[in-house]
């Protein structure tokens, strides 16, 4: 079986080796050796000043939610996975849908400041598949409204805008690490912010708001990632050259063996070092991408529909119409990527096409 997606596994030998680490101080969590030495050497590796690990990658937006758009209105994609919408949601926030760019798949800056409100708190936006939003117009009218902008950089692993990691831009930025990812500590995701005095918010707020073990600076919650995660991701870390040239070679590919007069392909926002996260491919119609889809999987191969459905139409939303963010959704598909998938299977897959 071929998967869209397959967990990079590092050698038993350096997880058990870091594993050893974890029963010789007798720590599994509450900010053990190896959960700081992972904040020590992603802060080096990504090029950011701070970095809070957590135990998945959703609980970070909703600590950002939590502390940045109480209660309020929070702009955000209808283009996206649906922790994105739901976090919203569970911090009490009210979702306002702006549509998306028909290239670069992002939200559709244009159209953010039609959707303001006094009510409005924040903008919630996702770097699609790795791609960039337009952070600098987000920015600027962020600025003029005064509101918080948050990033779901859930795909955006080792992405640079403009020279600078995609991290450090926004108030809050967060990434996921989970199994499917790029990189990955099993489970696992973290918080970023630039800011020392929201990082620090940001940071007591992920361990129940604890100021040393009798005192508190306010409300938390356990995000806490633990040693035998960090453990997982120390183990791959060392690997991260290997797994982002691999993937490379695989977009080259696709990008050289698909026919594109009848395929349309994701527009990468210009000046950006991309990290090979996802290769969607969009469809002239629905029906051909099912008919696709149908071929694939019965020769064992199994792409996946990434976005599917448009978030505007979940069923605990205010339906609004997003009309570019549902009509790709229904005609988008991400083909198989990941480092040992091998090149007679590509040739299959392409050829399928």
């Amino acid at each position: 079986m071929i998967p869209v997606t397959k967990t990079f596994f590092p050698p038993i030998k350096d997880y058990h080796g870091q594993v050893q680490r974890i029963w010789d101080n007798q720590w599994l969590t509450n900010r053990g050796e190896l959960v700081k030495e992972l904040e020590t050497n992603l802060k080096t590796e990504l090029g950011v000043p701070n970095i809070t690990l957590t135990t998945n990658g959703t609980l970070p937006i909703q600590i950002a939610l939590k502390v940045l758009a109480k209660g309020g209105e929070v702009i955000t994609t209808p283009f996206s996975y649906v922790a994105t919408t739901s976090a919203i949601i569970w911090e009490r926030c009210k979702p306002v849908f702006v549509d998306i760019h028909p290239e670069y798949l992002t939200i559709d800056e244009t159209k953010i400041e039609a959707a303001i409100t006094s009510q409005t708190k924040a903008i919630l936006a996702t770097h699609v598949f790795g791609n960039p939003c337009h952070v600098e117009e987000i920015e600027r009218i962020a600025q003029k409204h005064d509101l918080k902008v948050i990033y779901d950089a859930a795909h955006c692993y080792g992405v640079k805008y403009k020279g600078n990691s995609l991290f450090n831009y926004g108030d809050v930025s967060t990434c996921s690490f989970h199994a499917t990812k790029i990189f990955h500590t099993g489970e696992g995701g973290a918080l970023f912010c630039k800011d020392e005095e929201l990082n620090h918010q940001l940071f007591y707020s992920h361990n129940f708001g604890h100021n040393g073990p009798e005192d508190f600076y306010g409300v938390g919650i356990n995000a806490k990632m633990s040693e035998l995660q960090a453990a997982m991701g120390l183990s791959v870390l060392p690997y991260m050259n290997d797994i982002l040239k691999a993937r490379k070679n695989i977009v080259d590919f696709y990008n050289k063996n698909l026919n594109f007069s009848k395929l349309q392909k994701l527009k990468i926002r210009e000046e950006t070092h991309w990290n090979f996260s996802y290769y969607p491919v969009i469809f002239e119609s629905e029906a051909k991408l099912l008919k696709v889809q149908k071929e694939l999987n019965e020769q064992k191969i199994y792409p996946r529909r990434y976005f599917y459905p448009s978030l505007n139409l979940l069923n605990y939303v205010n339906r609004e119409t997003m009309p570019v963010s549902e009509d790709i959704a229904s005609r988008i598909m991400c083909l198989p990527l990941y480092k040992d998938l091998e090149t007679d299977v590509l040739f299959e897959i392409t050829k399928s096409i």
